[in-house]
């Protein structure tokens, strides 16, 4: 089963990430990283297909996708 993991403290909060996502796994977390952004990370975790584009849009390189 395929993992998205988020770097919070590399996210910017730019959303690149939750506009691709097909499945829309991704969600804006109420909490902010050490940066004072509000960073992204996997509300749906389950429904992850791995197709890694969340992490190809990442300007931050801030989402590693686990296959």
């Amino acid at each position: 089963m395929p993992k998205v993991e988020v770097l919070k403290d590399l996210c910017k909060s730019c959303l690149y990430c939750i506009e691709v996502c097909p499945k829309k796994v991704l969600d804006l977390s109420k909490e902010v990283n050490v940066k004072g952004y509000q960073y992204v990370t996997p509300v749906k975790p389950d429904d992850c297909t791995g197709c890694t584009l969340c992490a190809m849009m990442c300007p931050d390189a801030a989402i590693e996708v686990y296959k």
